[in-house]
């Protein structure tokens, strides 16, 4: 792993930590004392990838990047720099969120609810008041999105005007595909 380092106009493209805090400690404004060796050496042997900045002194930063770029040519086309998804993916099992199911065209039954803020009328003060409801409905649907457009057109008939509805995209929307339509 080689660690690009910038300080201004300053910029190098080492293969090992001592090379980077030779690099630092031949700028003087940056200040290499005991301290700053050490975060520089812990950020170089972590499992860290994101660049870290460092205080020079108010509004002004040092930046190291891990990267396994070879050159520094290598490293301006971002040709070696690593993705964090790549990262991730070492680490676990990517799964593919409910996001990325929403607009997935799979033509079905589905059983969706949807949490929504309700405006209801407090018969003992005659004002009116959000409430938290459920609504699940097994429906035929294209897709899950398709479920929720659904979903919300028939409940806009039936409620207050007031009452809101969350995104098909939050936490507040859930479905379930049950099967394929005959």
């Amino acid at each position: 792993m080689n660690l690009y380092i910038r300080y201004f106009d300053n910029e190098t493209l080492v293969t090992n930590v001592d090379d980077a805090i030779d690099f630092l400690r031949s700028i003087p404004e940056v200040g290499m004392n005991p301290d700053l060796e050490a975060d520089v050496r812990e950020y170089a042997e972590s499992e860290v990838y994101y660049p870290k900045r460092y205080k020079v002194r108010p509004r002004v930063y040092f930046i190291i990047i891990k990267t396994e770029a070879a050159t520094m040519l290598d490293f301006k086309q971002k040709k070696a720099l690593r993705s964090t998804l790549a990262a991730e993916a070492e680490h676990r099992e990517i799964i593919p969120p409910a996001i990325a199911r929403l607009n997935e065209e799979r033509p079905g039954w589905y059983e969706a609810s949807l949490d929504f803020k309700r405006v209801v009328m407090v018969p003992s003060t005659g004002k009116h008041e959000y409430r938290d409801t459920r609504f699940v409905a097994q429906l035929k649907a294209n897709s899950a999105y398709d479920a929720y457009t659904r979903i919300v057109e028939h409940l806009r008939g039936r409620v207050d005007s007031r009452s809101q509805f969350p995104s098909a995209k939050g936490k507040n929307f859930k479905f379930k595909y049950l099967g394929h339509w005959k």
